[in-house]
């Protein structure tokens, strides 16, 4: 296993280095006393790391860190996991020296990595991740236009400079420079950090981890290395962040000694070597200033990449500091040369620039204030509108000081501030002239308090002065009714089906289904007639008191909602549903849809209250089993959306039985429906064929995989003669020509997160399916993640959410980088009638469900496993034929070991450290159940009676989540698991626990976990009902789920099986553990050995 970390090297770049967990963890130990520095043991070499990250080359380099140590040795990182459990290790933990390879990145490359990181197997370190999001947040503030250009301090190129203590900056230059001199400085792009981005810059920098700024120096790894390119942007000559204190930030580090260029040249990428500034008090890098540092670079790579190789420059003469500086604000070379006193002047301009932008710790604010008007008049137009100056602290925004209040000196709720809020109220209103100079009329009166507008102006600061002030970071308060849709023109969209009402078209309506429509134009929830339209078309205040409310009048918008009243017709259920659910206006001349009706079932799927509204299906006759209140509503809700002829996401919480409820609505389809396609993991193909057998007994069931599958005319026959065809993902991508020539009368996909990614062959395969009816199965809160959302929303409706790009323009991108939570609301408006997620928490769930959910998980085996499984089975057969007594009963006990460790992983019988992915159905089941522990925010127990295996599934799990995983087996001393014990049970803790059953399966207290796994079998019921009790037990206060995995046609399946028989006697009759098998017969045992039929799944 291969974890790589990164820190950032203030002044140095991206440094990339990694932990291998195939070599020692200890360092040998030498005689004398301990170094200051040592060889990292089991850091990987420069090879390795660039094998791992690809991408664009890295410069080997040297790093040294200061990292937790114990006993002489460095501790292994959360996420680095071995396989073999070693020693415990006691004494303290220190932070010691100790030098890495590494690879090193100049910002134009570290930003290229981070925004395209793809490890591959290798597993990202919690420094990594923090610097990757750090790098999408410079290309998210790149992407608005929230960087500035910037200068450098100069430094000489006739002399050779002296360097100065790490951490200087500002104005101290790297020595005094003679006017006479010419100077060289550099050009970049600086972050500019307010309101919002300012507090999410401080939240990364308060979770900066430890990892990401234990750097102490670094130097060359390979001192003739050439130097690249491009060049290191140097730390930021002043604040750019706005504190919300009014403290500058911590400044970053300038250039270490080993950094300085030779004399007469530009600073170079080279920057063999270096050091951090200032440390913390935890003895590493103070997180502010890596930060800074960082964020300063990756922002000025950003920019750099977005403008590529446009010159700014274009169109002015040449040879000027401007000029200059312009060009290299987009050029390779970051650094230009000119007079000290012409830079002088440019640095002055920019500095007044930049502090205009930023603004300090209080702010000005501005108020606008309606005419007081006639209370019961019908229509209002114009009047004298004001907008009120004030003061607002940024880190308190409800409070507001009125300009008047400044004037007459008495400001109190700003006393402690440290400014002077005459002055600062005039400064701040002097900067916002500056972006809206309809400011400059009132700044001419010695103690401005406001300024009065007219209906037009008012509704200019609304539309144009409000926006640039809040954007430039100003308080901004505005009437309430400005934000409501009811202050301004709509349409409403009234639509009728072509069936009598109550009635649905055979077939069910359908996405391209044809209805009548009619457009009604209204102010919020009061319509408006043609003739009331054309009168306040004549008023020319855009901006009006109409019937008690003050309201926009767009002059567009009143002739479009004209032509919309002259218009009537047809169009598609698709376009209905779209308009109706998002507020479309691309069909009304950009005129907001505020509401659409419909008749009918399409109208009640219209007011999102279907589920709800429906009333409760029974169980169809050719279901053989009962239904739970809510499992009786889902049913309903899959028939309703049937019958329209649409889609649907059943998201219902893990353990409310999507299974039954799918088979329940198989089971009601007329003889003449045709086939319903299921598509699952490999893991679930058995499970499937068996809960229909179990509940839909007089389903017709084909399971079309294997190397022996029909195919052409042989597999159209096969597919007419049954009712479900259960097949793979895998084979649906193989066999799409033949899967897409079937007149599927329904598509049923499980385990839905396995077409999240829009652009896989699996999940283009499924979505060209043919089918009347489209179902997506998925445990997993796909509201969560957009761009899942949208890949199996265009299964399930396709084209409901419209194209990817514009998906992503219009909700992923406000949403996931801006928090915006009308775009969110929209979006739930349009998916929530097409996907039912129930929760175990729910009032309407709760009540129908036992405190204790137990069932049996069945897995398939891989055609490796299988392989093994026989190779073991013939083996010893054969031995135990010819042993007797003591011997035999040995030989039966290891064949039962190692059975049981092939169904686990053969790499656990095979002891081979090999990878693990892909090679068992029961990992293969284990990751789908983890996943949707992890989206749902819970936490499981996950039980094996082997040590080895548990280490082996802490790191694989581990690697693939990216969490940590906690692992209790026998070698763990009393104080570190009472620790383990402790951290699980706390709010934070870490959301998985691998236990080894005789460590964990008694005396614990886990109740943190609602989910409990038996990955293997004791065999022994009570042992493991003592395992399950770590977390069902007083505490609890959720409804606890077990799941036992068993793999299907093998010896776990039938013992299983045996037990299940005698539960109630099992200590008696079965004994405890294995024991009782070793008194079987041969032939017994050698049926129970052998492995049946559809165990294996491809």
């Amino acid at each position: 296993m291969l974890v790589i970390h990164g820190v950032w090297l203030p002044g140095g770049g991206l440094a990339v280095w990694g932990e291998e967990s195939t070599l020692p963890a200890r360092a040998p130990r030498r005689p004398g006393r301990a170094p200051r520095e040592r060889p990292h043991p089991f850091a990987a070499d420069h090879a390795t790391l660039a094998a791992a990250l690809g991408g664009p080359p890295g410069r080997p380099a040297a790093v040294l860190l200061r990292l937790p140590t114990r006993a002489g040795s460095p501790l292994d990182s959360p996420e680095l996991v071995r396989t073999t459990v070693g020693e415990p290790v006691r004494g303290p933990v220190t932070l010691a020296g100790w030098r890495v390879p590494a690879l090193r990145y100049a910002p134009d490359a570290a930003y290229a990595l981070l925004r395209e990181l793809e490890p591959g197997d290798a597993v990202p370190g919690a420094g990594l991740r923090h610097l990757v999001e750090l790098a999408a947040f410079a290309a998210d503030l790149v992407s608005r236009g929230r960087v500035l250009p910037a200068v450098t301090d100069p430094f000489p190129t006739t002399a050779p400079a002296c360097p100065v203590s790490p951490g200087v900056r500002g104005r101290r230059h790297l020595r005094a420079v003679d006017a006479s001199d010419v100077v060289t400085a550099r050009a970049l792009w600086r972050p500019l950090l307010t309101g919002t981005d300012a507090a999410w810059a401080r939240s990364l920098a308060e979770a900066l981890p430890p990892a990401a700024r234990a750097a102490v120096e670094w130097t060359a790894a390979l001192p003739h290395a050439t130097p690249a390119p491009d060049t290191q942007p140097p730390a930021r000559t002043g604040p750019v962040p706005d504190s919300g204190s009014g403290s500058a930030p911590a400044p970053a580090p300038a250039r270490a000694a080993g950094d300085v260029p030779a004399a007469g040249t530009a600073p170079t990428e080279s920057l063999p070597a270096g050091s951090v500034g200032a440390v913390g008090a935890d003895g590493l890098a103070e997180p502010a200033e890596v930060l800074a540092a960082a964020l300063d670079a990756l922002a000025d790579a950003a920019a750099r990449a977005a403008l590529g190789e446009l010159r700014l420059h274009r169109g002015m003469r040449p040879g000027g500091p401007v000029p200059r500086w312009l060009a290299a604000l987009t050029g390779v070379e970051r650094a230009f040369t000119t007079e000290p006193a012409a830079l002088d002047l440019l640095r002055t301009e920019l500095d007044a620039w930049q502090r205009d932008a930023v603004g300090g710790a209080v702010r000005a604010a501005f108020r606008l204030i309606e005419p007081v008007t006639d209370p019961v008049a019908e229509l209002v137009e114009g009047g004298a509108w004001r907008v009120e100056f004030g003061l607002q602290p940024v880190d308190e925004p409800g409070l507001v000081v009125a300009a008047a209040q400044v004037w007459r000196g008495a400001a109190r709720a700003l006393a402690g501030r440290g400014i002077d809020p005459q002055e600062t109220l005039l400064a701040e209103l002097g900067r916002a002239s500056r972006l809206w100079p309809e400011l400059d009329a009132a700044l001419r009166t010695a103690t401005p308090e406001g300024m009065e507008l007219d209906a037009e102006g008012a509704h200019r600061f609304l539309r144009e002065g409000a926006p640039v002030l809040h954007a430039a970071g100003f308080g901004v308060l505005l009437p309430s009714w400005w934000r409501r849709s009811s202050s301004r023109l709509g349409a409403r969209l009234r639509a009728r089906g072509r069936t009598a009402p109550g009635t649905v078209a055979a077939g069910g309506l359908g996405l391209d289904a044809l209805v009548d429509y009619r457009w009604e134009v209204a102010l919020g929830d009061q319509p408006l007639t043609a003739d009331e339209l054309a009168s306040l078309a004549e008023v020319k205040s855009p901006l009006v008191r109409l019937r008690g409310r003050w309201v926009e009048l767009d002059p567009h918008r009143l002739e479009a909602g004209l032509r919309l009243l002259r218009s009537t017709g047809e169009l598609t259920v698709a376009d209905l549903l779209r308009m109706g659910l998002t507020g479309d206006g691309d069909r009304t001349d950009g005129l907001p849809v505020l509401e659409v009706t419909a008749d009918g079932a399409l109208g009640e799927l219209l007011a999102g209250e279907a589920e709800r509204r429906l009333t409760p299906a029974d169980p169809p006759p050719g279901f053989a089993g009962t239904l739970r209140p809510y499992q009786r509503r889902g049913l309903a809700w899959l028939a309703f959306l049937q019958s329209l002829g649409l889609g649907g996401i059943l998201a219902d919480d893990m353990g409310l039985g999507k299974t039954v409820q799918l088979l329940a609505l198989l089971a009601g389809d007329p003889p003449a429906a045709g086939p319903t396609l299921l598509v699952c993991p490999m893991s679930l193909v058995g499970n499937w064929q068996r809960e229909a057998a179990r509940f839909t007994p007089g389903l017709r069931v084909h399971v079309h995989h294997g190397a022996e599958r029909a195919r052409g005319a042989e597999f159209a026959a096969a597919v007419h003669a049954a009712d479900l065809v259960l097949t793979t993902y895998s084979v649906a991508a193989r066999d799409a020509y033949d899967l897409a020539g079937i007149d599927w009368h329904r598509v049923v996909v499980d385990e839905a997160q396995a077409i999240k990614n829009a652009a896989t062959r699996q999940a283009e395969a499924v979505r060209a399916l043919p089918a009347r009816h489209r179902v997506a199965v998925t445990g997993t809160p796909v509201e969560n993640r957009l761009a899942d959302l949208w890949s199996i929303m265009q299964f399930a409706n396709p084209g409901l959410l419209g194209p990817a790009a514009t998906f992503r323009k219009k909700f992923a991108e406000p949403i996931e980088r801006h928090g915006d939570a009308e775009v969110a609301g929209r979006l739930r408006r349009i998916t929530g009638p097409f996907v039912l997620r129930r929760l175990k928490t729910d009032a309407s769930i709760i009540s129908d469900l036992p405190a204790k959910l137990e069932m049996e998980v069945l897995c398939n085996l891989t055609a490796e496993q299988a392989a093994l499984y026989r190779a073991v089975v013939d083996d010893m057969l054969a031995k135990i034929e010819s042993s007797d007594g003591m011997e035999r009963r040995g030989l039966v006990l290891a064949t039962m070991t190692r059975l049981k460790q092939v169904c686990n992983h053969p790499a656990q019988l095979l002891h081979d450290g090999s990878a693990l992915a892909g090679r068992s159905g029961k990992l293969e089941r284990l990751e789908e159940i983890v996943d949707e522990v992890l989206a749902a925010g819970e936490r499981a127990l996950l039980f094996t009676q082997y040590a080895e295996f548990g280490g082996m599934l802490r790191g694989h799990l581990s690697a693939r989540t990216g969490r940590e995983v906690l692992y209790l087996h026998g070698g763990v001393g009393k104080a570190d698991r009472d620790a383990m014990v402790t951290r699980f049970q706390s709010p934070d803790g870490p959301p998985l626990f691998v236990l080894s059953l005789k460590a964990g399966g008694t005396g614990l207290t886990l109740t943190a976990a609602n989910h409990v796994v038996h990955v293997d079998r004791w065999w022994n019921p009570a042992v493991e009902d003592q395992a399950t009790d770590r977390a069902f037990r007083i505490g609890q206060r959720r409804r606890v789920q077990v799941r036992k995995f068993v793999c299907a046609g093998t010896v776990e399946e039938k013992v299983a099986a045996m037990i299940a028989d005698k539960r109630g006697l099992a200590q008696r009759v079965v004994g405890t553990g294995e024991q009782w098998v070793t008194e079987l017969s041969t032939d017994t045992l050698r049926e129970l050995f052998t492995l049946e039929s559809g165990a294996v799944v491809e």
